[in-house]
């Protein structure tokens, strides 16, 4: 308790020449974190920093083995590396910090360090979407025009969609962190989460967050909505294709090469959902806390399973 007060004095300032008396130029925040309990700290410690070396491990394995074997130097997997290089982004911006707290006893983080969270995890998540989207549009293109799929997705497009859809990710993220600047905060600097989430930072100021929430439903609109409406879409012409084809053995081989990225789909935007519909009920904030684990830490530690185990290719590199 007394960290924590120690913590919470050093997260805010008065400024004296403002109209609310309330209100302070911030210069950090509390992370709550997963749990105050003190003989959960060592628990939660070992499991994550395990969680993460195994996800980081786990990613720069297919990297490395897309990059050295030449049988792998194919749209789908080139695409697969760039989700396995976000997954590793993702889970260095929000987990270290997490672990430092835990284990110094300190829940703070600077206004500059939360700011730099809220660019980073909404560049990645945003990228997760489409590099989703990308890998389904090439699925879409190798089964159900196969005789075209080399012309069609050639390395310049290749390169084109990646390099899109970071830029859409870096302005989406730079876009909402410009506006958290123009916020207002009070004494209530308590986040009650791991992370320094958009979503839990534009519940505490005081200044209105009217804009800062319509931009943010908007953006959750166009780049997560539109993205899995994009995938549902090809999936149906997918499957409609795959029954098409007279032989078992063929139809098998056809939904082989989509099994994994369809795996993929259905955990990341399974657990998205579930967070979405958490935060929406009356939920205690730690409990959504903890249900965002799912999509921040088990989604980029399974992607390297679900790639390796159901791929002879991978496999074999």
């Amino acid at each position: 308790k007394i960290s924590l007060n120690v913590s919470a004095s050093l997260c805010f300032r008065p400024i004296n020449n403002m109209k609310s008396a309330n209100r302070t130029a911030v210069s950090g925040f509390l992370l709550l974190g997963l749990s105050e309990d003190p003989e959960v700290q060592p628990l939660l410690f070992g499991l994550f920093l395990s969680m993460y070396l195994v996800t980081v491990l786990g990613n720069l394995l297919i990297i490395l083995a897309v990059i050295s074997d030449s049988h792998l130097h194919t749209p789908m997997y080139f695409f697969l590396s760039n989700l396995s290089f976000v997954d590793i982004s993702f889970t260095s911006t929000t987990v270290p910090k997490m672990l430092v707290n835990i284990q110094t006893e300190n829940k703070a983080i600077s206004y500059t360090g939360c700011l730099t969270q809220v660019y980073f995890s909404t560049v990645f998540i945003c990228m997760d979407n489409l590099l989703l989207i990308v890998m389904a549009y090439d699925r879409f293109v190798a089964i159900c025009h196969p005789l075209y799929y080399t012309v069609i997705m050639s390395p310049r497009l290749c390169g084109l969609l990646i390099l899109l859809s970071f830029f859409i990710s870096i302005m989406n993220a730079l876009l909402q962190s410009l506006m958290v600047l123009h916020l207002s905060f009070c004494t209530d600097l308590e986040i009650p989460h791991f992370f320094c989430e958009l979503a839990q930072i534009l519940k505490l100021p005081c200044s209105d967050t009217l804009i800062n929430n319509i931009l943010l439903c908007l953006a959750t609109s166009l780049l997560g909505v539109v993205p899995l409406s994009g995938i549902i879409f090809s999936y149906i012409q997918i499957v409609s294709s795959i029954l098409r084809i007279p032989s078992t053995g063929g139809k098998y081989k056809a939904f082989s090469t989509c099994g994994s990225h369809l795996s993929v789909v259905s955990l990341f935007y399974g657990t998205s959902v579930g967070v979405y519909l958490s935060s929406a009920a009356t939920l205690p904030p730690r409990r959504r806390a903890v249900a965002s684990v799912m999509y921040t830490v088990i989604t980029p530690i399974m992607n390297p399973f679900i790639y390796s185990l159901r791929n002879r290719d991978m496999k074999g590199a």
